[in-house]
This record gives C-alpha cells, sequence and structure tokens, in this order.
C-alpha cells in the first residue's frame, strides 16, 4: 500500500496500520525519510504564513525562510530523536516492551501522518491570519498527531 493510503488509514486505524509498519521490518533509512519528509512538508507549510508576514512586516521572505528551514530541517530531526528515546523510557518504566526502533517509528509515522493538517494549518495561518481559526486549525492537528502518536506508540511498546 503507499504511504498517502497510509495516512489516511492511520487517521482511522493508527495501530493497525502501525503493526504494518512494524511487520516490514527494522529499517533506519525508512523512518528518517519518514522524518525528514514530514519535515519538509511542515517547512513547506509555513510559505503561504511566512510571506503574508514578509508583505505585512516589509521584512525579507528569504530571511524569514531561512530561520524556518534551519529550524524544522536540522534542528527538528534531532530534536525528535530525542524525543522518541524519552517516550521510550517512559514506556519503559509503564511496561512497555518495545524497542528503541518502534518508539522512533510511532514518533516519526505520527509526524508524516498528520502533514495534512499541518498543511491546512499553514494555509489558514497565511490566507485568514492569527486568530481562532488558526486556533482551532492547530488544535485539530495536536489532537490527530496525539491519537494517531499515542496508539501507535501503543501498538510499538506491546507488540
Amino acid at each position: 500500500m503507499s504511504v498517502t493510503l497510509d495516512i489516511v488509514r492511520a487517521h482511522r486505524r493508527p495501530r493497525a496500520v502501525m503493526a504494518k509498519l512494524l511487520g516490514m521490518g527494522q529499517r533506519e533509512d525508512r523512518v528518517l525519510a519518514m522524518l525528514m519528509a514530514a519535515c519538509f512538508v511542515m517547512f513547506v507549510a509555513q510559505w503561504p504564513w511566512r510571506a503574508r508576514e514578509a508583505h505585512e512586516t516589509g521584512q525579507d521572505l528569504t530571511d524569514l525562510l531561512q530561520n524556518d528551514m534551519f529550524g524544522l530541517i536540522f534542528v527538528l530531526p534531532l530534536m525528535a530523536y530525542g524525543f522518541a528515546a524519552l517516550s521510550h523510557i517512559i514506556a519503559k518504566v509503564l511496561g512497555g516492551t518495545g524497542t528503541w526502533y518502534g518508539a522512533r517509528l510511532a514518533l516519526f509515522w505520527s509526524l508524516l501522518a498528520s502533514t495534512p493538517l499541518i498543511v491546512l494549518a499553514g494555509l489558514t495561518k497565511g490566507f485568514v491570519g492569527q486568530g481562532i481559526e488558526n486556533t482551532i486549525v492547530g488544535g485539530v492537528w495536536f489532537a490527530v498527531f496525539l491519537w494517531i502518536w499515542l496508539s501507535s506508540l501503543w501498538q510499538a511498546e506491546t507488540e
């Protein structure tokens, strides 16, 4: 099945998709690709907002995008590895029997699976601006991300 179909399935049945991904074997290149794809989509999702901000404030768009690129393409992946390790340690303390790889896969897959809502949030912020609409879309993204991540982590730590 393709990644896009897995993303759609993950919103309804995240544990089933995670079980399928775990069943494909341990592949570090796959989880790194998921993380980098999610970070790239997050970076691109910021463009409408940054274009609006540059237009309204007179700042240089290139400077704004460079800052986003540094944070989302270089810093966020490093932080994600640390956060995945921390989530695995917490799961171990709570009785989880999974692996470090499973914790990474759960977090990175959840980021990738929630990117359609990140794009929607970026478009909302770019076209509507900061306000209640942006807060609602961001809240929906966060809820969906938590749903997929916690369900996937549960699957990874109990399998």
